[in-house]
């Protein structure tokens, strides 16, 4: 925003009225975070000597914001809203002031920003808040990614779900045709298979294509909740320790994830999953019903392998943490059973398929936030009275995990002695209870099947094909233009 002004002020010698005037019209604000921390602020001193005249523009978009609204707000709303505060400039507060529109990128963070994280804005500039949900490439994620599943959809329905990606509802007319269940399933085999000779050639691990894959990829993140994942896998491997003759279901749990450079907690939650993930392969007593995969390096050449592979969608995050996430679209278009709260776009995928197609768990937003406002979560009291947490949690401390010391105590005094967070413990049962029931449901195959088909079936409402038209409608105002062929 500054930039472009100082374009139009120094390059095209515009006044500050016809410079705004072209700037806010011109720009739009879509916010991908409520993380209080991802939400920038610089230091006034670096700006003044890395950007001088950004600066001086930012300084007097500031006063002007302060002058304009005086007479209309409290001087505390302004003060609350300005750029410029004390020491620090805020860009969110630049980026909302200086646009005309302000979306968030799916129906519940549109929500919470109005109504939370930019409610003084929205006390201001009501108008601009709007909602955009985001969407996938689906030709990458279905069409290149897994070419077995586009082959039935093609011999099913046809081809034109390959434009038009709302088309896949035709699948619908299929939920009891035994033999379309029958095809889906075995393009998923395929891939499972791929992925499991993929897995072999590159980790040394062999893991059962027959096997439950459960698939969590996504950016390294506390808030996201792989820990939560790796809590459950410890319980049950515990309890396949504690009953030897205990038999399940395999499950290969198959995680994607890398860390901010500097985010030292992450990266421990990285170690501590591979050092369970050691432990666990290599322990001939439970039969290989559990397998652990870290796979390196993950990129999206790497998810194009994994996501057609899936059996289950971990979409964990604490509700009102996730903006929109965007793999639990690719999973869902690709087959997969959603284990979600009710976050971001999980609530949206919720109700494109229906409770019964989808497997929902823990807090809601509003828990969350009732805790937050009456400030009596205490995690040392659920621990105390949940022997299972209690062994758990134990293990990264007592040695049960090998060569996790330092990282063990740190993730046992994140949850403990700095009072969780995010709420892994809180979540703990129902989340136990959540893959309980897709262990029991999974047996099911024809069940499995038909869910799975709803599930890709109702996917076309998260195409980016949808969300840039919206974009193009309500923020952009512009019409497409058609390329012809030329003669």
């Amino acid at each position: 925003i500054p930039e472009f002004m100082r374009i139009l002020l120094d390059d095209w010698e515009l006044s500050w009225e016809q410079s705004w005037d072209i700037t806010s019209k011109v720009m739009s604000y879509t916010n991908h975070t409520i993380l209080a921390e991802a939400l920038e602020k610089w230091p006034i001193s670096l700006m003044k000597n890395v950007v001088p005249r950004m600066f001086q523009i930012i300084e007097e978009i500031d006063r002007r914001y302060v002058l304009s609204m005086s007479a209309i707000h409290s001087d505390e709303l302004i003060q609350r809203t300005r750029i410029v505060q004390g020491s620090t400039i805020h860009m969110a507060h630049l980026a909302i002031i200086g646009s005309h529109s302000t979306n968030g990128v799916a129906k519940l963070h549109s929500d919470l920003l109005k109504s939370v994280v930019l409610h003084d804005f929205y006390v201001i500039f009501p108008d601009r808040f709007n909602n955009k949900t985001n969407g996938i490439a689906q030709r990458r994620w279905l069409q290149l990614a897994n070419e077995p599943l586009s082959k039935v959809l093609d011999d099913t329905i046809g081809h034109t779900w390959r434009q038009d990606s709302s088309n896949l509802k035709l699948l619908m007319n299929y939920q009891k045709d035994t033999s379309v269940l029958a095809k889906l399933a075995a393009a998923k085999q395929t891939k499972k298979i791929e992925l499991a000779d993929f897995i072999e050639a590159n980790t040394g691990i062999i893991v059962n294509p027959e096997a439950i894959f459960d698939v969590q990829i996504k950016r390294l993140h506390a808030y996201k909740r792989q820990l939560l994942n790796l809590l459950h896998i410890l319980k049950q491997y515990f309890d396949l320790k504690d009953h030897p003759e205990k038999r399940i279901h395999p499950r290969v749990y198959i995680f994607g994830a890398k860390a901010a450079p500097s985010y030292h907690y992450a990266k421990s939650i990285i170690k501590v999953i591979n050092e369970v993930a050691s432990l666990i392969n290599h322990d001939a007593t439970i039969h290989d019903q559990i397998k652990i995969i870290f796979l390196p390096n993950y990129n999206v050449s790497l998810a194009e392998k994994i996501i057609p592979a899936a059996d289950v969608s971990e979409q964990i995050s604490l509700a009102s943490k996730e903006a929109s996430g965007t793999s639990n679209m690719k999973l869902m278009l690709n087959g997969a059973i959603t284990l979600a709260t009710l976050d971001g776009a999980n609530i949206e995928i919720r109700d494109a398929v229906g409770d019964e197609n989808i497997v929902i768990f823990g807090l809601s937003e509003a828990q969350v936030y009732a805790y937050y406002e009456n400030k009596n979560y205490s995690s040392i009291e659920i621990y105390e009275k949940n022997p299972m947490i209690q062994r758990v949690l134990n293990a990264f401390i007592n040695g049960e995990i090998p060569n996790i010391e330092q990282e063990g105590r740190e993730i046992f005094d994140s949850l403990l002695t700095y009072n969780d967070e995010y709420f892994l413990l809180r979540d703990f049962d129902s989340y136990c209870t959540a893959q309980s029931r897709i262990e029991q449901e999974y047996q099911n195959s024809t069940d499995w099947q038909r869910r799975c088909l709803i599930n890709i079936a109702n996917a076309g409402v998260f195409s980016a094909d949808e969300t840039v038209q919206q974009y193009a409608d309500d923020i952009w105002h512009i019409e497409p233009l058609f390329a012809h062929e030329s003669k």
